[in-house]
């Protein structure tokens, strides 16, 4: 995720380098010719260029909502993962029958797995390796599963189910715990579904298509006589789009380990100190701030 007061102008033209390559040279080149050379003779009416500048802005506009929305939805459902993960230890303090002596293994057990199940999800989404920790307790506990957050909300439930056989919780304390690890459940679902639903490419060519039409028939349908002027219209009003256009692809797809993704990491680690200061554990971690212009 970007932070406000440090956003990295080079990183995002880096990312519309060729745009501005090629955008640039076609505007020198055919300014130079439209004035002095050939091309001259050429004229293209500026309502048909409106034409399609309109077509780009209102294809942009719908893109780019479409974008955030996906974006958008990435946050809130990580901001419930948080939430409930808070919840499903604070219950797990109260419900638990502290009299039991293995009251306090009990509850650091808990709150051990879902700070592990949260880095495990985020590196899942971002098709990373996983961390050190996250990897230790898989081989710990022997998991084979393919989808490792999965396995981790089933031994929740299973250390749940334990618990009222050991008559640790009751039934009702047992059905509001299980309803907050389905809650999890919903969230890690809706996380793998924004993951793997894929944006129309169709669209995606379409919007890009129009984009170069329109920026090869605007210096046809300009009456400037000045070529400086005619080459810095040619070129700054299409590469405006391509920037939009290009934010819209990177604010699409919030799990791919970039500078505008959901910041999936981070949000784990508040959890875990936050998870660990409720349990009340000595080895709570430092946020670390970051050196960079956003964080992940």
């Amino acid at each position: 995720m970007l932070l406000n007061k440090r956003i990295s102008i080079f990183h995002f033209l880096n990312t519309i380098k060729f745009d501005v390559l090629f955008l640039g040279s076609y505007a020198t080149l055919v300014g130079y010719m439209d004035q002095y050379g050939f091309l001259a003779k050429i004229s293209i009416p500026i309502a048909i260029t409106g034409v399609f500048g309109t077509a780009v802005a209102l294809l942009l506009g719908f893109r780019t909502n479409q974008a955030y929305e996906r974006w958008w939805e990435a946050r809130i459902i990580w901001g419930a993962i948080v939430n409930d993960s808070r919840t499903l230890i604070r219950q797990t303090i109260s419900f638990y029958d502290r009299l039991d002596e293995q009251y306090v293994y009990n509850v650091q057990e808990m709150a051990n797995r879902q700070i592990v199940w949260c880095y495990a999800l985020g590196e899942s989404l971002r098709n990373l390796p996983f961390s050190p920790n996250v990897a230790g307790y898989i081989k710990f506990e022997d998991i084979s599963d393919q989808n490792v957050p999965n396995a981790i909300l089933l031994k929740h439930s299973q250390a749940l189910t334990d618990a009222r056989n050991e008559k640790t919780v009751n039934e009702f304390q047992q059905i509001q715990l299980d309803s907050t690890i389905a809650r999890l459940c919903d969230s890690m679902g809706k996380c793998e579904r924004i993951k793997n639903t894929v944006f129309p490419k169709a669209h995606s060519l379409l919007i890009h298509l129009i984009i170069y039409v329109f920026a090869t028939m605007l210096p046809f349908g300009l009456d400037d006589k000045n070529v400086a002027v005619e080459i810095a219209i040619t070129f700054f009003i299409p590469i405006i789009f391509v920037a939009i256009e290009k934010t819209s692809i990177l604010m699409q797809d919030p799990f791919e380990n970039q500078p505008m993704d959901t910041p999936v990491t981070d949000l784990a680690t508040t959890i875990e100190i936050n998870l660990k200061q409720m349990i009340n554990s000595e080895e709570v971690p430092k946020r670390e701030k970051s050196n960079e212009y956003y964080i992940l």
